[in-house]
């Protein structure tokens, strides 16, 4: 599998990474954009973690860094590999219009606010899926494999004490567990929506970071967990920062008409097969979870293995 960090990077690649609302910049200097962080920035279970708990930097991606997306709508966004207007689909569909297409992986989260933002992270995969491998029983599995599995690592780079103080140095979370995911899988392409406003905790915690976002600095690194020895040592499938983002700076998109949502339904590239939604709310990580996520999101000690959100200390076993 290719990593980000190769010589041979594609011209489509690098157009369409600068074709966003928000520019592509520099790690170290992206205010009102993104970049992509280096991997040894995340902590991610070592070669002997089921027996020493210790963690190793992460190193290489999987995946290559497609885009990043900053966009609002009259309602919440979703399913957006299948807009119309997606600059990412009507990318792939010109540079690839009979040749076999890349593998597309987008993130959409879904921030709670009256305006329905969504922060989205595209990666892409050149060579094929490695059969048996994590990522093809994360393709070919259910809701349910994908739900105990999907990880994401979350960093306050930068950002306010009181930001800081709430989510700790390193959140943790199994994002099927701590909130809402739904998965749209197509012959080319995954895309998790993932609604942090269904879960309590998660809502009360993005409400806060909202009202600082145009001050934070955010590492999000997205992760299929290793639970078994033979799984390890963990990979991250991509990862993104994203810097000083300004609500005005998000590009208004609206929903597609019906007559369009035929058209999609016809494309034979973005046909979905075996397209699969959760409709697995896990109240548990509401309700009978709120007790101890509001401890973790207080800097108390965690159990990553727990699923909720969790803090963590960069270099802490756990």
């Amino acid at each position: 599998m290719a990593c980000c960090d190769g010589n041979n990077q594609h011209e489509w690649i690098e157009r369409v990474k600068n074709e966003g609302s928000v520019p592509l910049l520099e790690p170290d200097n992206c205010p009102n954009g993104w970049a992509s962080p280096p991997g040894d920035k995340f902590m991610v279970r070592g070669p002997e973690y089921l027996t020493t708990k210790v963690k190793v930097p992460a190193g290489d991606y999987l995946l290559r860094p497609l885009g990043f997306d900053w966009i609002k709508g009259a309602s919440k966004i979703s399913e957006i590999l299948n807009h119309p207007n997606s600059h990412i689909r009507k990318a792939i569909e010109d540079e690839f219009p009979m040749a076999d297409k890349p593998f597309v992986w987008a993130f959409n989260l879904q921030v709670p606010s009256k305006d329905n933002y969504s922060a989205v992270a595209y990666f892409v995969s050149l060579d094929p899926i490695p059969q048996g491998s994590l990522m093809d029983q994360f393709l070919k599995g259910d809701d349910a494999f994908r739900n105990s599995r999907l990880k994401l690592i979350a960093n306050i780079v930068k950002g306010p004490w009181i930001v800081r103080t709430a989510v700790g140095e390193q959140a943790i979370c199994i994002l099927g567990r701590a909130v809402s995911c739904k998965y749209f899988i197509g012959e080319n392409y995954i895309e998790v929506d993932v609604d942090i406003g269904a879960s309590m905790v998660a809502n009360a915690i993005v409400h806060l970071a909202f009202g600082y976002i145009t001050t934070l600095t955010v590492d999000l690194a997205f992760l299929i967990e290793s639970q078994t020895q033979s799984e390890l040592p963990e990979r991250i499938l991509g990862a993104v920062r994203f810097s000083e983002l300004n609500p005005a700076s998000a590009q208004p998109i609206e929903p597609p008409s019906v007559g369009s949502t035929e058209n999609l339904q016809s494309s034979g590239w973005w046909k979905s097969i075996g397209q699969g939604f959760s409709h697995l709310l896990h109240r548990g990580a509401q309700d009978s979870g709120s007790a101890s996520n509001s401890a973790h999101v207080n800097g108390s000690t965690n159990h990553e293995e727990s699923g909720k959100l969790t803090t963590d200390q960069p270099n802490a076993r756990s």
